[in-house]
Formats: structure tokens, C-alpha cells, sequence
């Protein structure tokens, strides 16, 4: 019979062999799945015997894994900001650093309930955790991928339990997004756009480029075009003295800077994520 600690030993090893980053790790959290335990509660039960549907399940998983699936598509499911999102191929996996924007938004508005637009939702994490932490906030977001929008509202009810979020589909680059009314204007645009540039995508790890949406993480250019897109329908979108809130890719603070002060946004504001990397650029549309 093989136990919970001779499938972790055993499973480490193996993953270890295929390049994993994290082998035990991963062994743990897989395993722990299909036991349908948390992690940390595999380490009380060492000597439990797997049956044979269970080593079958953990076989498939580790297989997926060592062809590197990110773990969190094995699973079906990813933490972000103390709720389980589901995900898929057809969404970005939320990254711990997007919290940040989230956080950004909600301590600089505690009591916001203006209208807020999320740009290239995914999951929906940064739309459905925007209005779970401020209830009374006008809530939409848009999307290209009809896949990923559908995941979004399973995450919508999942962990707001009702419809809260106006949820469409878009393509922001030829599709008239809303008219100029009055009625259609935003005080705050949110996005975590696609900023690799295409000559970086192809050195990317592999969980990330074969298995993530590929027009989640680039432009297929520079990875600038969503920026100054998005910076341009905030000159049309947003009301007077209106807020867009940007995730920054690594060492492109200063470009995205100069795309919005051409823009005449002011009282741009940088924030560094927690290794000292410039991450969320703020600005504020001219009254």
C-alpha cells in the first residue's frame, strides 16, 4: 500500500526530475487535492493508505504537472486575496502582485459608489474583489473572450453569491465601447492590460506561455498598445477629475508615465510592489 508520505516523497522526486520549481511543494498541494484535504492536514495523516482511484487521480495530476500545467489549472482553482477563483486555459492565473491594485483602488476610495470599469477581465478577480470590498460601488467589466467572461460570472456568484457586476464583451480596439453620453462615463478605469512585448513572450517559462491565454500577456508588439489605448478612452470615458489605475510590467513605469502626461493626465502617482518593483501607476483625468 502506498502512503500519503511515500507518494509526497515519491512524487517530489519525480518532479524534481522534470524541471519543477517547488517539487514538494506541488507534490503536496496535488495530493492534497485528490485527498480533498488542505495541505497542511496531509502532515496528520503520513501512514493513510491511498486507494487505487486516488493513486490513478494523483498519477494523471503529477503527469500534467511534469508536462508543466500550472498547478493551478490541474486543480481548477487559485487563491487571490483570501478567495478560491476558478480558472482555466481561457484566463491569466490572478497573481499575487494584482492584489495591489485592488488595494490601491479600495483604501483610496473606502466608501466609493461611483461607477468603476475593469478592462480585460479574465477571472473577473479585480472587478468581483473591487465590489465585494466596496458594495456600493456601479461595478463593470468587459472582456474579448467569451470563454473567459463565462468563468468571470461562475466566479460572480461563487463568491458574491448574486449578480453584482455588469459583465460584456468587447474588443477595445475596434468595437465602440459605450456612446459619449453623460450617462456612460466612468470615475474610475482599472486595468491589468497585456504589456510583454512579443520578443520577451517567446522566454518565458513554459507553465506561462504554452498554457496561459497568450492574448492575456502580450500585444504581440511592444507592450504598450493596450496602455495607450485604455489612456485614450479615459480622455472619453472618464467624468472630469476621474481615475484610471494601471498594473505595470516591470521597467515600464516611465514609458506609461509619458503615455498618460501626453495624454494630460496629472497627479500621476507610482507604487512599488513588496520587492521594490514599480507595479500600479495611478493618474487623474484634467477636470
Amino acid at each position: 500500500m502506498l502512503s500519503v508520505l511515500e507518494a509526497i516523497k515519491l512524487s517530489t522526486e519525480y518532479l524534481e526530475k522534470k524541471g519543477i520549481e517547488s517539487p514538494r511543494l506541488n507534490a503536496e498541494l496535488l495530493l492534497a487535492e485528490v485527498l480533498n484535504l488542505k495541505r497542511m492536514e496531509l502532515y496528520l495523516q503520513f501512514d493513510r493508505p491511498l486507494t487505487e482511484d486516488e493513486k490513478n487521480t494523483y498519477r494523471n495530476f503529477l503527469k500534467l504537472r511534469g508536462e508543466k500545467k500550472p498547478v493551478q489549472q490541474i486543480l481548477g482553482h487559485t487563491e487571490f486575496m483570501g478567495e478560491t477563483f476558478v480558472v482555466s486555459s481561457d484566463v491569466l492565473i490572478p497573481r499575487p502582485e494584482t492584489e495591489l491594485l485592488v488595494e490601491k483602488i479600495t483604501n483610496d476610495f473606502p466608501n466609493f459608489s461611483g461607477k468603476i470599469l475593469d478592462i480585460g477581465t479574465g477571472s473577473g478577480n479585480i472587478a468581483i474583489m473591487i465590489a465585494k470590498l466596496l458594495p456600493e460601488a456601479e461595478m463593470y467589466a468587459l472582456d474579448i473572450s467569451p470563454k473567459a467572461l463565462e468563468i468571470a460570472k461562475e466566479n460572480e456568484l461563487k463568491i458574491l453569491s448574486e449578480k453584482k457586476i455588469n459583465f460584456f464583451q468587447a474588443d477595445i480596439f475596434s468595437d465602440e465601447i459605450f456612446s459619449n453620453s453623460e450617462n456612460n462615463k466612468f470615475d474610475i478605469i482599472v486595468s491589468n492590460p497585456p504589456y510583454i512585448p512579443k520578443e520577451e513572450f517567446e522566454k518565458l517559462q513554459a507553465e506561462v506561455k504554452y498554457y496561459e491565454p497568450r492574448n492575456a500577456l502580450t500585444d504581440e508588439k511592444d507592450g504598450l498598445s493596450f496602455y495607450e489605448k485604455i489612456t485614450e478612452l479615459g480622455t472619453r470615458m472618464l467624468v472630469p477629475n476621474g481615475k484610471i489605475y494601471f498594473e505595470l510590467g516591470a521597467g515600464l513605469s516611465e514609458i506609461v508615465k509619458e503615455i498618460l502626461t501626453e495624454r494630460n493626465y496629472e497627479n500621476i502617482e507610482i507604487i512599488k510592489d513588496y520587492a521594490g518593483i514599480d507595479r500600479i501607476i495611478k493618474a487623474e483625468k484634467k477636470g
